[in-house]
């Protein structure tokens, strides 16, 4: 294997994915991949697949591997500028909006689904007035969803389209150190010390690797800035309840401010007869959601996070995250749930009241705990008056049987200063996606990678 290519790629996400497409297909240039999980056809989960304990997998196939975590995500292409992340800071919404466009089409072209949810302007206006009402902002957004199932044989569709490109891909391979000299990139050194060399280095870790990336960020003496964290829970309730939105919008992107504290709660990764999971972020367990194209449960679940920015001289959001979440695994061994009438009567959840309840859990895995115990009040008291805002356009979301599970914290990494280019202060770094703390997304994600790799091909002459 060769030691020194035009390009390396440290992340096999979908922004890694498409940097490399964009590459490999305007050029000749001799591209490496790199990915500490495993490749596509290898990765299996143990607890998805059988819904059995969780075996604590290193790497976890669920949230490194060929794919990123998109690979077994809920797959949903949101096809807009207003959320999904930051990179209309640096490119401009237009540019933006023609780059999700643009990597639409290839989605479509490795077999994405031609349906878009969240076309019927009519009915969106009804939802939002009726939200307004609720002091709730409903924030439009045309879906395309993949499902977990079929995203996975997309992204499994790239990975050979590449390798028949030439692009050198190696799994099971962690970066250790990007290799600096003069204020110039010159490669990367792996975890077990061979050194590879480059012109160019496109950093794309994904959120699994936000933490190390804003290590060598400091390292480096890179200029950042904390993006805010986000913890809240995942809350499960009978499908029926939220038909009415999810069948027209699919994806309710709902903003709140509590009345109590003024903080911004939103939803987020809604699945409709979908079901809630277990992720493994290096042996710290939270818990997420997806749906399939192809199989659906009785339920809807999605995610409720309390967005919260930190002043200094604090500068650790992502070991505050884990902090939390660490909390639910002592108490539980894993993630928690509770029957949110439960946590109103101030007592915990037992497996019997969990059975009486109405709605069926969709993850048997988790231990029926108390909620309170882990979340701070502030965060606590943000999320119960979201819950009852969101039931005055949903009756039955603020139901007794609605299940809660804890914690879902999603890291995103120190936001690196970067140029319009989305390279940092050191010459031929690049660094973009959710690692990076630039998108929030598949489709951001992807139009990034594209974006960095237009920004390479342009220094070096080529269409």
């Amino acid at each position: 294997m060769s030691q020194r290519y035009d390009c390396v790629i440290v992340g096999t996400g979908p922004a890694g994915i498409f940097a490399a497409w964009e590459l490999c297909h305007n050029s000749d240039l001799k591209i490496l991949m790199l990915e500490k999980g495993r490749d596509i056809q290898s990765r299996y989960c143990h607890l998805a697949k059988t819904g059995q304990t969780c075996r604590h997998c290193q790497p976890c196939a669920i949230v490194s591997g060929w794919g990123g975590a998109g690979a077994f995500s809920d797959g949903k292409l949101t096809l807009t500028t207003a959320f999904g992340g930051w990179l209309d800071e640096y490119i401009g919404v237009a540019k933006l909006r023609e780059l999700i466009d643009y990597i639409d089409q290839i989605y479509l072209q490795f077999g994405a689904p031609h349906q878009v949810h969240g076309l019927d302007n009519e009915r969106i206006r009804e939802f939002q007035r009726q939200a307004a009402a609720a002091e709730l902002q409903l924030i439009p957004a045309q879906v395309r969803h993949l499902g977990t199932d079929r995203a996975y044989d997309i992204l499994a569709r790239m990975r050979h389209a590449l390798a028949e490109r030439g692009v050198e891909v190696r799994t099971l391979t962690a970066v250790k150190h990007f290799l600096v000299e003069d204020n110039k990139v010159t490669g990367v050194e792996l975890a077990d010390g061979q050194k590879i060399f480059a012109d160019y280095v496109i950093a794309v870790p994904g959120r699994e690797g936000s933490e190390w990336f804003a290590k060598e960020a400091q390292r480096l003496g890179l200029r950042a800035c904390a993006n805010p964290v986000d913890i809240g829970i995942r809350v499960e309730v009978p499908a029926a309840v939220l038909s009415h939105l999810t069948d027209i919008v699919y994806e309710s992107k709902l903003i709140y401010y509590s009345p109590t504290f003024d903080d911004q709660v939103r939803t987020f990764c809604m699945n409709p007869y979908g079901q809630v999971v277990v992720e493994n972020n290096a042996g710290l367990l939270t818990v997420n959601g997806h749906s399939y194209a192809n199989k659906k449960t009785d339920n809807t679940n999605f995610a409720l996070l309390v967005s919260k920015s930190f002043t200094e001289p604090f500068r650790e959001p992502i070991s505050y995250g884990k902090y939390i979440a660490s909390l639910a695994n002592m108490l539980g061994g894993g993630v928690l749930v509770q029957r949110l009438g439960d946590l109103l009567d101030g007592r915990r959840s037992t497996p019997e009241r969990i059975a009486r309840g109405l709605v069926r859990p969709t993850l048997p895995d988790a231990t029926p705990g108390d909620l309170s115990l882990v979340l701070p009040y502030r965060f606590l008291q943000s999320l119960l008056e979201m819950l009852s805002a969101f039931d005055r356009i949903a009756p039955g979301v603020y139901s007794r049987h609605t299940l809660l599970y804890g914690v879902e914290v999603k890291f995103y990494s120190s936001r690196v200063a970067l140029s319009n280019e989305l390279e940092t202060a050191i010459d031929g770094l690049f660094a973009g996606g959710d690692g990076a703390g630039v998108t929030r997304g598949l489709a951001q994600a992807s139009a990034a990678g594209v974006h960095m790799a237009r920004s390479i091909l342009h220094r070096l002459g080529k269409k």
